[in-house]
């Protein structure tokens, strides 16, 4: 899972698999979730993020994955 925030357009975008996208369906204003060909959520496209997530912090708790931070 990748989690990449774009501020010139303020953005972000929660990619949750390497699959391509082909099929996207908005279920609230400004928030489209992407699927793969199967009909499985590939992700998650949230416009204008900054006023609907908290974006200065983020919380992983119980994750049984290996984490890799990079900041810009």
């Amino acid at each position: 899972m990748k989690l990449n925030y774009y501020p010139e357009t303020d953005s972000l975008y929660i990619d949750l698999s390497e699959k391509p996208s082909i099929d996207s369906k908005e279920i609230s204003e400004g928030i489209v979730l992407d699927y793969d060909a199967e009909g499985n959520l590939v992700g998650i496209d949230i416009d204008n993020a900054s006023k609907k997530v908290h974006l200065k912090e983020l919380t992983l708790s119980k994750l049984p994955a290996n984490i890799d931070a990079v900041s810009s």
